[in-house]
């Protein structure tokens, strides 16, 4: 059975939207979930008697200061979640909560892979083509070595085999063009070091690539990363925003609008955050999932699947060996 503590605190609509997402996910036949949080707040909203509750009396929020935060409030749902997780009483953990405090709570409670200067955190996009790609770091580190980058491409690329399935995925380096010359001195440095890693590396892919299915694992640092990512977000509700306000615009567009309705169902699904749920944060001596804070139970519900299939494969031992 899969143990999996989920943060019932975290996040802009907790405990309701993430009780409601566990409820969801219960009926999985391997997954018994823990939640962790508030008791008082939680036994009202909570239908399940399968569900297990861990009592957290205290709360980090989203704009505690993480260090501080981690050290000061040593019973909060973060902290306490995370010590079941050392202990071996669960498995995996999931939090929509504070993101820096989450990192910072998993390195002091959990620590890093041996040889893993730094966990970063990875996140799925569609492509055009129906598939996915993994981009990482998307934030957890904001200023790179090479090295780092080059622990990125390898982790990347065990989780793509093993939690996404991709046979020998492609890796590629983020980068303003694809010739060698090209780039500033991190990208350049970290090209031969990808080139020696035992990756299937193919080189440099820009910005206009990164959807496309050109690599299955894009590497980039965490500034960069997370630019990309606030951006993917952001121009994807545009998009659906601009196609409803284009419809309602005359009886025509209106009546094209009916008739287009399930081609817009499955556009909203492919790029919808709540398909993927949460983003693993992968170099941790145990598996810990971020999800977004804005996270409701659908995304709460998937971030409980992705989990799950990341303690069956083992990805923690996976990506040790591969960085060994």
């Amino acid at each position: 059975m899969i143990r999996i503590a989920i943060d019932a605190m975290g996040g802009d609509h907790a405990p309701e939207e993430i009780i409601k997402g566990c409820e969801q996910a219960e009926k999985e036949p391997d997954i018994s979930l823990l939640l962790v949080g508030d008791k008082y707040r939680i036994a009202p909203l909570l239908r399940s008697k399968n569900i297990e509750v861990f009592h957290a009396d205290e709360v980090i929020g989203m704009n505690d200061s993480p260090v501080t935060a981690v050290k000061q409030k040593k019973n909060s749902s973060i902290n306490v979640a995370l010590e079941l997780v050392k202990t071996k009483k669960a498995d995996a953990f999931i939090s929509a909560g504070n993101t820096g405090a989450l990192m910072a709570a998993s390195l002091f409670k959990l620590g890093r892979i041996e040889g893993i200067e730094r966990p970063a955190i990875a996140t799925i996009f569609p492509t055009v083509r129906g598939g996915e790609v993994l981009l990482l770091d998307m934030g957890a580190n904001a200023d790179c070595k090479p090295k780092h980058l080059q622990q990125f491409g390898q982790m990347g690329s065990q989780y793509a085999e093993h939690v996404m399935h991709v046979k020998n995925p492609k890796v590629g380096l983020l980068n303003i063009g694809t010739e060698k010359e090209k780039g500033n001195e991190l990208v350049r440095e970290s090209y031969p070091l990808l080139s020696d890693s035992r990756v299937n590396f193919t080189g440099f892919v820009e910005p206009n690539d990164i959807l496309t299915g050109k690599a299955d694992v894009i590497v980039c640092d965490g500034f960069v990363g997370n630019i990309v990512l606030k951006l993917a977000e952001s121009t994807s509700n545009i998009i659906i925003t601009l196609l409803k306000d284009e419809i309602k615009k005359g009886i025509v567009s209106s009546a094209g609008g009916l008739l287009l309705k399930p081609s817009f169902s499955r556009l909203k699904k492919r790029i919808d955050y709540d398909e993927h749920g949460a983003a693993p944060l992968l170099g941790l001596n145990g598996i810990v999932f971020k999800a977004h804070g804005r996270a409701r139970s659908k995304a709460v519900r998937s971030a409980i699947r992705v989990c799950a299939e990341a303690v069956r494969e083992n990805i923690v031992e996976s990506i040790a060996k591969g960085i060994s």
